[in-house]
């Protein structure tokens, strides 16, 4: 079993091992992704607003968005950030579904990532959004455990856009397939992969923890989505990105 020590800069992971999990977890996406039909294309994922086809473009955007497209993008969104992110997704996830998975089979083996992100972050996108499209899908998609505590340890550690420390003060997380633990105050077992969905603010990730104080989580957990929803831009629908 390693042994995982979060720090604020994340985890200390090798770069090339975090590269090859995201390469990999991408090409395994790319896989379920060629296997849906039409209507679990259009399915709601666990993002609220978010379509699977939307979460999926918007995952295999990173390698794609550079220092103009990013400038652009913010500049459309006259520079909210969840506006620009919610509205860039629905303007790749609105494609046919043969081009998205055409950007997986040219960008899945590519280090690019957007400006003002780490090596951590493409590691988090990938494995976090593909439970939100599997998950309410019905379908399984096993997470990494050593993935999930480097991405874990990213999250952690930076304030924006989670907020993990803060919703979760006063109560320490254990995992139960790796060593790694954060926080303080009464434990919440469970599998690496659970803990980073909770960690990330998807309740999804209750159903696979213990402990007296999940009800205290699953609390933390809806009054921290009540507050994105009301930080949320209004939903509208952008045009089509042109070629």
């Amino acid at each position: 079993m390693t042994a995982w020590v979060a720090r604020r800069e994340g985890p200390a992971v090798d770069r090339d091992a975090v590269w090859q999990h995201v390469h990999e977890q991408r090409a395994a996406l790319a896989d379920v992704l060629e296997d849906l039909g039409p209507d679990e294309w259009d399915h709601p994922s666990l993002c609220a607003g978010w379509k699977v086809r939307d979460v999926a473009a918007h995952v295999i955007s990173s390698p794609q968005s550079g220092l103009g497209t990013v400038s652009v993008a913010m500049l459309r969104a006259k520079g909210n950030f969840n506006r620009c992110i919610l509205d860039e997704g629905k303007r790749a996830g609105i494609r046919p579904t043969a081009q998205i998975l055409a950007d997986y089979r040219q960008y899945a083996g590519s280090r690019r990532r957007p400006p003002g992100t780490t090596y951590l972050d493409p590691l988090l996108d990938v494995l976090v959004h593909t439970q939100d499209i599997v998950v309410p899908l019905g379908r399984r998609h096993d997470m990494p455990p050593a993935a999930a505590c480097a991405a874990a340890g990213r999250v952690w550690g930076t304030s924006f856009p989670f907020r993990a420390r803060k919703n979760l003060a006063g109560l320490r997380l254990v995992a139960s397939d790796v060593a790694w633990s954060v926080g303080d105050g009464p434990a919440v077992h469970g599998p690496m992969a659970s803990l980073l969905l909770v960690l990330t603010g998807r309740p999804a990730g209750l159903a696979g923890l213990t402990g007296e104080c999940v009800p205290l989580l699953s609390e933390r957990l809806a009054r921290s989505a009540a507050a994105a929803q009301r930080r949320s831009p209004p939903p509208r629908t952008p045009a089509p990105p042109q070629h």
